[in-house]
């Protein structure tokens, strides 16, 4: 078995002394990853936004891995209110568009956000065999 590789990816890095991701042979499994813009670090104030840049964030962290978002296999997503998932569905279908091949995903609803975050996720992915 290959050694874990860590992955980092601006827009995705963290202030603590941990990857953006990790891989270890086909596996990928991402720490937390927000809608901060990777140019400036900023979050955008409105949940749209977040959303959009959330997702445009996890397809770099899957590519920067080795793979596409078709080789992500479960998300698991934490937004301040559930009620707002038709917003985080929109891009969750943009990217995933198949409904016959769209990994899992949990969302939570969290508290534990500093504004103006409203939004982040974890993925896992299996990349090549």
């Amino acid at each position: 078995m290959e050694k874990r590789r860590s992955i980092d990816v601006a827009g995705a890095r963290h202030v603590n002394p941990i990857p953006s991701a990790s891989r270890i042979g086909p596996f990928v499994m991402s720490g937390a990853i927000s809608g901060a813009d990777p140019a400036t670090g900023k979050v955008p104030e409105d949940l749209d936004a977040q959303c959009a840049a959330m997702f445009a964030n996890v397809r770099r962290v899957v590519e920067t891995a080795g793979g596409t978002p078709d080789n992500i296999i479960k998300m698991t997503v934490w937004i301040t209110d559930r009620a707002l998932r038709p917003t985080l569905n929109k891009y969750w279908v943009e990217m995933f568009p198949d409904p016959h091949s769209r990994p899992a995903r949990h969302t939570v609803a969290s508290g534990d956000f500093s504004p103006p975050m409203q939004i982040q996720c974890d993925l896992t992915a299996v990349i090549g065999e």
